[in-house]
């Protein structure tokens, strides 16, 4: 590793984004930084692939006609291959829970770094809605992300060399949307594994499917127990859960007996 870190800055709500440049403006002060971001909104791809994307030359780095996933592959592999550390966001909006994981096109940035074995960290703005202005609508100055901007930083500047990506392949930070100029405290987190997705069918040919924690989190009735990055979020502090990349095996003795008796089976 060089002495200065050197950093490809990818997103999923694309390169202009306003996260996407708070963050780049705030590494850019003591790192090296090469933007390889989508060149449109792509949340909530996964790591939704592409055979081939058309790549631009932009004013932060790179603009690719693509998801998260493709960015980080072409950016690793091709467009910026020595890189420390991967960084996705700032995302708008939280990405928060163990079944957003795969959802996310910001978390899947970061999963396709750990893949290669760069470090990475993924980090998402929580904007709680409700009230006049839609959550959408929020969120619209850099220094909104200050939380984000602040604890990712300096994460960047201390978690490699304290050992942190030795046993964890990438962090999923979440930060609270900051109110004043005193800086939210970190705690670390597991993913809440809270479920609350439903389905309904109007009786005509379409089903409404509905994510019913978000209606929770804004009614204040938050179910997930401390220690969960949601409780974290909501109650104004920035969560950091650190990752691994590949999925668990659980050894089974009941699934090894199917597997030894499976050849009688097909006599």
């Amino acid at each position: 590793m060089s002495d200065t870190l050197s950093v490809l800055l990818t997103n999923d709500d694309g390169i202009d984004a306003v996260g996407f440049r708070a963050l780049y403006d705030a590494i850019s002060e003591f790192a090296e930084v090469t933007a390889v971001a989508p060149d449109d909104d792509q949340s909530a791809v996964g790591r939704q692939l592409s055979a081939d994307v058309t790549v631009r030359e932009h004013e932060l780095g790179y603009s690719v006609a693509g998801t998260p996933a493709d960015c980080v592959v072409a950016g690793l592999e091709s467009l910026c291959t020595d890189v420390d550390v991967v960084v996705a966001g700032c995302n708008k909006g939280a990405n928060l829970g163990a079944y957003v994981l795969g959802r996310s096109g910001t978390v899947s940035a970061a999963v396709e770094a750990a893949f290669f074995g760069v470090p990475a960290i993924a980090a998402s703005l929580y904007v709680p809605g409700g009230g006049d202005t839609p959550w959408h609508e929020q969120a619209t100055d850099p220094a909104d992300f200050r939380n984000a901007t602040r604890a990712t930083t300096y994460l960047l500047r201390h978690a490699i060399g304290a050992g942190v990506f030795e046993r964890a392949e990438y962090l999923n930070v979440n930060a609270p949307l900051a109110e004043g100029e005193d800086p939210a405290p970190i705690e670390i987190t597991e993913p809440s594994t809270v479920y609350e997705m439903t389905a309904e069918h109007d009786g005509n040919g379409t089903v409404t499917l509905h994510d019913g924690i978000w209606d929770r989190m804004r009614a204040g009735d938050l179910p997930d127990p401390p220690g969960t990055d949601r409780r974290a979020v909501v109650e104004g502090r920035v969560s950091v859960s650190p990752l691994t990349a590949p999925h668990t095996t659980e050894h089974h003795e009941a699934l090894d007996a199917l597997a030894a008796t499976y050849l009688e089976t097909q006599e």
